[in-house]
């Protein structure tokens, strides 16, 4: 192993300092556990406990290390993905870090939802990362063709591929994104086949895989854990579990790159402050009546602009309070040491 195979660009190269490279090891963030982080060198496999000392850090980070393997600093990422945490807790959550393309996982059956692809493109294009949009389980599709044009309807230029998961000469179509010094991740809900598709493409049983429930023909959930692979392919592989509550939050650019036909719309509304309801001169409205816009995709729209101000807005008031409070405690420290030296 070298670290190109863990996905090492020059884009990494370039942080590094003359000092580095005599006195440091680099290695990456490979899994991350409640109890802390596991990394991957190019010789061995080290584990940092979590510590007060440490910076917040996710799967698929660079950091460098001292010779005794204690942690110096961690390297700029190219690529960040997060998310509001799941549930009503007001904290956003890293999810994976330093990754060049996003295979967007969805099933041609009852999993199938165009607004579910919206939001994860969102996401994506927030970050600045290549998407591949991967349509899984075509044998339980009477048209998958049909389905897979919906997809590509969403934007003329983005890359659409129908794979069989447990085929290796159908998955085969995703190996021009797998080459070496590449990092792929995954994202999907759970049970459209993400597992599968893993296996296929690392050419082992690494992850645990679930059939299909009777009641509703979605898979069952079956990762667990963030954790990153070598592939055969020579690139990199992350594979996340199913994000049920995917809560956008700060992804203002990645909405507009999603959107881009209807915000173009809006910026010809005969009022700035258009809500794209009855206002007259709307130019989304006539749209719709023209049938050059789908309401469906309009009304998604709306919602995940809704949901990312709000979610927005959220973590902006919890930064404010946090830097309150960390002015507070300094106060209060000065205030000590001014007493314990009269």
């Amino acid at each position: 192993m070298n670290l190109q195979t863990l996905g090492w660009q020059p884009f990494f190269q370039q942080q590094l300092t003359l000092d580095d490279y005599d006195t440091s090891v680099v290695a990456r963030v490979s899994a991350h556990h409640r109890s802390g982080y596991q990394l991957l060198t190019e010789d061995r496999e080290v584990t940092l406990a979590v510590h007060d000392s440490l910076p917040s850090m996710t799967v698929g980070d660079w950091v460098v290390l001292d010779k005794q393997m204690q942690f110096k600093r961690c390297l700029d990422r190219s690529s960040q993905f997060s998310r509001k945490a799941a549930g009503s807790k007001l904290a956003e959550q890293k999810i994976a870090a330093n990754i060049d393309t996003v295979f967007i996982v969805m099933s041609l059956n009852d999993d199938f939802n165009l607004s579910r692809v919206e939001r994860y493109l969102a996401l994506t294009n927030e970050a600045q990362v290549e998407a591949v949009i991967v349509l899984t389980k075509a044998d339980l599709c009477e048209d998958s063709y049909a389905l897979a044009q919906q997809v590509q309807s969403l934007d003329a230029m983005l890359m659409v591929e129908t794979v069989n998961a447990l085929d290796p000469s159908s998955v085969q179509a995703l190996a021009p994104w797998c080459k070496t010094g590449k990092t792929v991740a995954f994202l999907g809900s759970s049970g459209v086949g993400k597992s599968t598709l893993v296996n296929t493409l690392l050419q082992d049983d690494t992850q645990e895989t679930g059939g299909i429930r009777e009641d509703d023909s979605k898979g069952r959930h079956t990762t667990t854990g963030r954790t990153l692979h070598t592939m055969p392919s020579g690139g990199v592989l992350l594979d996340t579990p199913g994000m049920r509550e995917l809560q956008l939050a700060n992804v203002s650019q990645g909405l507009s790159d999603t959107f881009a036909e209807i915000e173009a719309l809006a910026a010809q509304c005969r009022f700035s402050d258009c809500s794209h309801q009855n206002e007259p001169g709307c130019a989304i409205q006539k749209a719709l009546q023209q049938g050059q816009l789908d309401e469906r995709r309009l009304n998604n729209y709306l919602k995940l602009q809704r949901e990312q101000a709000r979610n927005s807005a959220s973590l902006a008031q919890l930064r404010s309070q946090d830097k309150q409070l960390g002015k507070m405690i300094r106060s209060v420290q000065s205030e000590n040491r001014a007493r314990k030296n009269k």
